[in-house]
């Protein structure tokens, strides 16, 4: 029985990368074995076991072979005489599929090293293309390794290519799709998880949404980049640069869909994308099984990043409309995030990257006044009930908003 360091731990290592969890292998034993040391079985599909003191996820060797359509169509074989090399070449990129054993020597029999240094995302062997959720797992690799410069291999990219014709994506469950998209979200830059997808045909099959925005013209007065989906890539940029909140960036990818529904009689003009685009960020949330914070801020984006971009021409019953249809009192957080979308919406265009944004800090403003109306207050005072409560608040804060506009300046 032996135990290798394998998997994402040691590649991060290698990259001089923050490792978290470490994954081991262990080449030569059986289950019964394991579990008379003391490690506990928790693998369905295959045995892993829990290290009894670090609880850490110790795999048995095994191959691997593709008996039915998509991700879980395999069969395994885990026996004793399972080698550490079949191991290794059973996984998805060269980087991967490096080990380490006890004494810190390195086991890279498929040239992993090699493409860690040249950065590069590069398949182990053919069967790569079993295994559809490989593409979701390279497109994520590469929002998450940009930075570093990797890329993928041009035959990486055909075996792609391949798997996003052969239909087998669509085999994959939605909670999995979101995962990836989720993860690569997360990453520092997410715009290449996108460009990967879009590259080897998967984003038309996994994200309709997003790839139909591409080729749609806007006015070029507004938008100098003229084409949706490039816009839509350059507002991602501008959100990574104000915040690393997945939530926010969902939003920020899901703010123009309704573009993507526009009438071809009324190009480049949108009207009325923002309530298709809502419908659409709704279906869209929902087709995901997406979190609900995620959700909600995507449809309230869609719906009305419009009116935040006319914030300074809005009438104060305007204004006071639009505070609560944010439920910005009581939900200043997200009130806050929405914003922040707003901003890079208006940033994420060519030439106009550093323009100024003053209709944030105006809402923000405006928010603070209407919240500073102490509405029990009203209520006690004026011994009112129903209705009557409901206009005298009303009232109240269109008085606080009027005072804050005269006294608000660019």
């Amino acid at each position: 029985m032996k135990t290798y360091l394998v998997g994402g731990a040691l590649r991060d290592k290698i990259l001089a990368l923050p490792v978290s969890d470490r994954d081991w292998v262990v080449v030569g034993t059986t289950p019964n074995t394991m579990q008379e040391m003391g490690y506990r079985q928790v693998g369905k599909h295959f045995p892993v076991f829990l290290h009894p003191e670090t609880n850490e996820e110790y795999a048995l060797a095994r191959t691997e072979r593709k008996v039915s359509p998509g991700h879980q169509g395999f069969e395994f074989n885990t026996s004793p005489d399972v080698t550490l090399e079949e191991d290794l070449q059973r996984r998805d990129l060269t980087i991967n599929a490096i080990a380490e054993d006890n004494d810190g020597t390195i086991i890279d029999p498929y040239g992993g090293l090699q493409d860690i240094e040249a950065r590069l995302l590069r398949h182990v062997s053919p069967a790569f293309a079993e295994d559809p959720l490989r593409v979701l797992r390279v497109a994520r690799f590469c929002a998450r390794f940009a930075r570093l410069g990797f890329s993928v291999a041009a035959e990486t990219m055909a075996l792609m290519t391949t798997i996003t014709a052969s239909g087998e994506l669509s085999t994959l469950s939605t909670e999995r799709i979101w995962s990836e998209f989720q993860r690569a979200l997360s990453h520092p830059d997410p715009q290449p998880f996108i460009d990967t997808l879009k590259a080897c045909g998967a984003l038309s099959v996994l994200f309709p949404e997003l790839d139909q925005l591409y080729g749609v013209p806007q006015v070029a007065e507004h938008h100098p980049e003229i084409d949706c989906g490039i816009h839509n890539e350059m507002v991602l940029q501008q959100i990574c640069s104000i915040s690393d909140d997945p939530v926010a960036r969902f939003a920020a990818l899901c703010h123009d869909l309704g573009k993507a529904t526009t009438p071809k009689e009324l190009l480049p003009a949108h009207h009325g994308h923002e309530e298709r685009g809502a419908d659409i960020a709704e279906h869209f949330s929902q087709r995901l099984r997406v979190p609900n914070d995620y959700r909600q801020l995507a449809v309230l984006t869609a719906r009305y990043h419009s009116h935040c971009h006319r914030a300074l021409e809005l009438k104060t019953t305007s204004v006071l409309k639009l505070i609560s249809n944010l439920d910005a009192l009581r939900r200043p957080e997200r009130f806050e995030t929405f914003l922040q979308v707003c901003e890079a919406d208006a940033r994420g265009r060519k030439g106009l990257e550093n323009r100024p944004y003053p209709q944030a800090d105006f809402l923000r403003g405006a928010a603070a006044s209407v919240q500073e109306i102490d509405a029990g207050a009203i209520a006690t005072a004026a011994r009112l009930a129903g209705k009557d409560i409901v206009n005298a608040i009303r009232g109240e804060r269109l008085i606080a908003l009027k005072h804050y506009k005269k006294s608000y300046s660019i």
